[in-house]
């Protein structure tokens, strides 16, 4: 139930919502949860467009994308980390038109700690997010 964040400089994707749909997807997959209700309305990208000086390495340039993927800990293994990182990066600079994006899009996958995974005021552990999926899958 990843919550992904994209910061760029205005006007670098022409479609935001299906780039945050597309990367909310990717990452579900990756995370191999059952297609599930529970899975996919909490699964959401969130796409920042932000003025060009926003925006800036140490050299000046504002043409960077960063992409955070939030998850619960210890859902993404070395294997999917790796996945994850190519395929958002390859949906970025698709979304953006430009194959060079990928050189200046940086990916970081922060886990949420035990317990630190709020839905509906609940802060949730990783048996509580399972049990409730147990449920769902159990038409309860």
């Amino acid at each position: 139930m990843p919550m992904i964040d994209v910061y760029a400089s205005e006007g670098t994707f022409a479609d935001p919502h299906q780039l945050a749909r597309d990367l909310a997807s990717a990452v579900m997959r990756w995370e191999q949860v059952p297609d599930l209700a529970l899975f996919r309305d909490n699964t959401a990208g969130f796409v920042h467009e932000l003025p060009p000086t926003a925006i800036s390495n140490v050299a000046g340039q504002s043409n960077y994308i960063r992409v955070q993927v939030l998850t619960p800990v210890g859902v993404l293994d070395r294997e999917k980390q790796l996945g994850v990182v190519k395929e958002l990066t390859e949906i970025v600079a698709a979304a953006a038109g430009d194959p060079s994006a990928a050189a200046r899009t940086w990916v970081l996958i922060t886990e949420s700690p035990e317990g630190g995974w709020g839905i509906a005021g609940h802060a949730n552990t990783g048996a509580d997010i399972a049990e409730a999926a147990r449920r769902e899958l159990s038409g309860r």
